[in-house]
């Protein structure tokens, strides 16, 4: 007795959906990352400007003996209040001018970089930065400084 049964080659429905299960599995898990890394990435926008600033404001108060309020227009004389790429803004306040000062930079609503755990970065006249290294909730996605 002949068997006429023939063999089909190719791959079943339920094994392709297999394979698109697993793909998307992957690419979420990738565009997750790519995400915190991409926080992580446009930070240093917020660190660059704010280092900017401390280093006018030290180059300032070499001159005159106290700490500059504006850094555009008044006494530092920056470009522009906001980061190079556009993602912070400073703000400077201060308790005594002649004394300190604390550096901000703001996240700026309505870019990606506004739901960054990290949220806004401050540097003051005794270079202590914040949120600190022990911010374990600030930290959660990487060092914020």
């Amino acid at each position: 007795m002949i068997s006429n049964i023939r063999r089909t080659r190719g791959f079943t429905l339920l094994e392709l959906m297999i394979v698109v299960l697993v793909m998307g599995v992957l690419a979420m898990i990738a565009v997750t990352s790519y995400g915190r890394y991409a926080y992580r990435a446009r930070r240093a926008d917020g660190q660059e400007l704010l280092m900017r600033v401390a280093n006018a404001q030290e180059r300032y108060y070499a001159t005159f003996n106290k700490y500059g309020d504006d850094p555009v227009t008044g006494d530092l004389k920056l470009g522009s209040a906001t980061s190079e790429k556009g993602y912070y803004t400073v703000k400077i306040t201060k308790t005594d001018i002649t004394k300190d000062y604390t550096a901000t930079a703001v996240r700026v609503a309505g870019n990606s970089q506004a739901k960054d755990v990290c949220g806004d970065l401050s540097i003051n006249s005794q270079g202590v930065k914040l949120p600190a290294a022990t911010d374990t909730a600030a930290n959660s996605n990487g060092r914020c400084w």
